[in-house]
């Protein structure tokens, strides 16, 4: 926790609360602030970042991670000895500043041999050149003590209905998650598998669209507990989906291994706003969620807080550590109104009216069967449904404001 110093002003002690340390567990991917800025309109409007200033300004910044794709740290297809070499600039960047590396992803995505996708590429000979490169990548996530392995299948999927048989398809996802997790576990490596979901872009459909996509096929696969789920704020809303329903369906059912935050408008292009640049509101229930949605009102999530954002192509290298810090701060602030949202007494008032901590009760009593419930006739035959007509509201709109006044810093 930052200290505040005697007789600051509010101002002051405002600022310090807000600043980033190591322990709010803020990570970046190396290609968001590596971005170069080209996209399919235009050519970079950046430099390369070197990996080493990446570290250095991140730890500067607060950050305590930092993530990356195979390809992100050396080029695709560079030897052995440039791999290595790149390799160590990282370790000795990490090593000099504290910083970790949480999560590791590889790129199956960017060239053209992965055209078709990587796992489920028609292609019998890309698949198994896929697996290779993950295996390789996978020794390097645990020589750094990555926690997490991200898989991010933007090229698995197909614009043309007849071109892909997705039932195969998912039998060659399946086979390869299977040899991936049985590899950790030969090796005895301390890591665990999160999917990525995405609906579209690159390809025109990507499998596994959604959480609850993803959710489904884990349960197929020989070791389900070994993967996870890590979804993304603007993924989710490109679908028309509500991120924080998503994350709570991952929390249920004990899958969020790994986190990307950042903004989204609305159902469109993946945007990779700044985090709580896109739905504002969405996004701090979301944060709200992860900091006091446990069971028992701790937090609900206690892995990294991963920003998977990409600074504006308008933006020159000063804009792009504005940018990061931004993310940063914008959790930090949705934190403290969060905070404020669950100590105020109105707001304790207006969720008593909902009945929102009653859902929490069993519906049926302890040890009751449906032969209970059918003899129970307070529960049908008594029960005066008409009631509810014109009265027995539950104030939602009235809890909704509080959350708003709070977000806006009214209350």
């Amino acid at each position: 926790m930052t200290m505040v110093e005697p007789g600051a002003s509010p101002v002051q002690e405002a600022t310090q609360h807000l600043t980033p340390t190591p322990a709010d567990r803020f990570s970046f991917g190396l290609w968001t602030i590596g971005w170069t800025a080209s996209d399919p309109f235009g050519v970079a409007t950046r430099p390369a970042l070197d990996v080493a200033e990446a570290v250095e300004r991140l730890a500067e910044l607060g950050a305590y991670g930092l993530t990356f794709h195979d390809d992100d740290l050396f080029a695709f297809g560079s030897s052995d000895a440039e791999r290595r070499r790149m390799i160590e600039r990282l370790r000795s960047a990490l090593a000099a500043t504290g910083m970790t590396v949480p999560m590791v992803t590889t790129n199956l995505f960017s060239q053209p041999v992965f055209k078709d996708g990587g796992f489920t590429s028609n292609d019998r000979r890309v698949r198994r050149f896929a697996l290779r490169k993950v295996l390789r990548n996978l020794d390097l996530a645990a020589e750094l003590g990555a926690e997490t392995f991200v898989l991010w299948g933007g090229r698995e999927g197909s614009e043309y209905d007849s071109a892909k048989d997705v039932q195969a398809a998912f039998e060659r996802y399946r086979e390869a998650l299977d040899l991936l997790c049985q590899y950790v576990i030969d090796q005895k490596i301390d890591i665990r598998f999160a999917i990525e979901p995405k609906p579209n872009e690159p390809r025109g459909d990507i499998l596994l669209p959604t959480v609850g996509h993803a959710l489904a096929f884990i349960d197929t696969l020989a070791h389900p507990e070994m993967v996870g789920v890590n979804p993304e704020v603007g993924h989710e809303q490109m679908a028309g989906l509500n991120f924080v329903h998503g994350i709570s369906q991952a929390l249920y059912s004990g899958k969020l291994f790994h986190i990307d935050l950042n903004g989204q408008q609305g159902i469109k292009f993946d945007q990779d706003l700044v985090f709580g640049h896109g739905d504002l509101a969405n996004a701090f229930a979301l944060v709200d969620l992860l900091e006091h949605g446990g069971v028992d009102g701790g937090p609900a999530y206690t892995g990294p807080r991963h920003f998977d954002y990409k600074p504006s192509r308008t933006e020159d290298i000063d804009g792009v550590w504005a940018s990061a810090a931004a993310n940063m701060r914008m959790y930090l602030l949705l934190k403290e109104r969060a905070k404020a949202f669950r100590a105020d007494p109105a707001v304790a008032e207006a969720l008593a009216t909902a009945k929102v901590g009653e859902l929490r009760t069993p519906t049926l009593g302890p040890g009751e069967t449906y032969a209970n419930l059918l003899a129970d006739r307070s529960a049908y035959e008594d029960f005066d449904a008409d009631s509810y007509f014109g009265a027995q509201g539950f104030g939602f709109v009235t809890l909704n404001q509080l959350a708003l006044e709070h977000l806006m810093g009214a209350r």
